[in-house]
């Protein structure tokens, strides 16, 4: 590749790359400080220090108390206790967007087959639905909202605070999926009013495996899990003690540097974006939001719709571009080895042959203007290659 770094990482709304100060802060929890955090003997004290220091930490960052934050083993985790350990009771009814992510479909059509009604609201154009939709579909029996905070594949916004209101008012928790933008964007539960909201480690460069969810004082919430007390008896399990110090620096770190690497990000997003439009011209349509205002800014969703009245193969399109040394998503579900299209993309009113032909590219604070510029001229060669190919 003559002097290109051998591998160009566009996937950060996937995963981040754990940060060595992380690491530092989990490592003597991985090495001396090892104590079961239920034991009362002082390696055990040590560790229930160590996890309800972290407790107070990300609660004092997010605007939460201590007691309302809940440690999993990340967001689907998070997400699946917020669905069921809310809707258990005599209302049975849950709103969502059809472009959620899977871990709250998946759970919600689980939830249905075991007789729980599911109102599936329609995504406008930009991915996001509005608080007047939510308001619309409240009834009696509704037990339960779920929105997302910012959209995984296309980084879209949604009214988190105007639909928080419009649950308030009638008398219903709303839960926000806020895995893509805890770490990134100045989440505070206090300043959103949401009754529930869920965060993943590994989203802003902390670890897998560990995650929380933020429950309102006052929200009843059956837990998933049966054994021990743990978590207030929410969440039964020995907890993972290295991991979840790792979460709270993580986060800590990430708020302090918030605004410098959302700065660095919106002139990545910019740059990204012309120079998709310099190089690709009208071979693409952007799914993403243009106005920054509606939009996180390390996000940027693409799709090719079909060339010469052939589809472009979406699949095959990743495939090059991890040869050429670009790691990037699709969006798109793999099941039984075939590219299914985004349901994210359908939602806003893609068509399956051009929501199969989607490239997500996601940045992160360690992301360059080089990397970007020679990630687009890959991109283009591959395009240019793949449409000989085709005529």
């Amino acid at each position: 590749m003559g002097g290109k770094p051998s591998v160009i990482y566009l996937d950060y709304a996937a995963t981040t790359p754990l940060d060595p100060r992380v690491l530092e802060a989990m490592r003597p929890y991985l090495e001396e400080h090892y104590g079961n955090p239920s034991s009362v003997h002082q390696l055990g004290r040590r560790a229930r220090v160590a996890i309800e220091e972290s407790r107070e930490r990300i609660a004092a960052l997010i605007g939460a108390e201590p007691a309302e934050i809940v440690f999993t083993s990340g967001g689907t985790e998070a997400d699946n206790l917020a669905l069921r350990g809310v809707l258990h009771g005599a209302k049975r009814h849950l709103i969502t967007s059809q472009a959620e992510h899977e871990a709250i479909l998946r759970t919600a059509e689980t939830l249905e087959a075991e007789g729980v009604t599911v109102t599936y609201l329609s995504p406008g154009p930009e991915g996001a639905v509005t608080a007047e939709q939510v308001a619309a579909a409240i009834t009696g029996e509704t037990g339960l909202v779920s929105i997302m905070h910012t959209n995984n594949e296309l980084g879209t916004y949604s009214p988190v605070r105007a639909i928080a209101e419009v649950c308030h008012q009638k008398g219903v928790p709303l839960h926000c999926d806020a895995v893509q933008a805890v770490g990134l964007l100045p989440v505070r539960v206090d300043e959103l009013a949401v009754d529930l909201l869920s965060a993943s480690a590994h989203k802003f460069y902390g670890p897998k495996g560990i995650g929380f969810l933020y429950v309102r004082r006052g929200i009843e919430l059956r837990p998933l899990l049966q054994g021990g007390k743990q978590e207030q008896g929410r969440r039964a399990g020995t907890e993972n003690v290295a991991a979840i110090v790792g979460m709270a620096r993580a986060l800590e770190l990430a708020v302090e540097e918030q605004e410098a690497r959302l700065t660095h990000l919106q002139q990545l997003r910019n740059r990204l974006i012309q120079r998709l439009e310099e190089a690709l011209g009208g071979a693409f349509v952007l799914n993403t939001p243009r106005d920054p205002a509606q939009a996180a800014p390390h996000i940027v969703n693409i799709a090719f719709p079909p060339q010469h009245g052939e589809p472009v193969d979406g699949e095959m399109l990743l495939l090059n571009l991890d040869l050429e040394g670009v790691c990037v998503s699709s969006g798109s579900a793999c099941t039984s080895g075939a590219v299914e299209p985004s349901h994210v993309l359908q939602a806003i009113g893609l068509s399956p042959e051009t929501a199969r032909a989607a490239v997500r590219f996601s940045m992160g604070w360690k992301t360059t203007e080089a990397e970007i510029d020679q990630a687009v001229e890959i991109l283009a060669t591959v395009v240019a290659r793949m449409a000989g190919v085709m005529r």
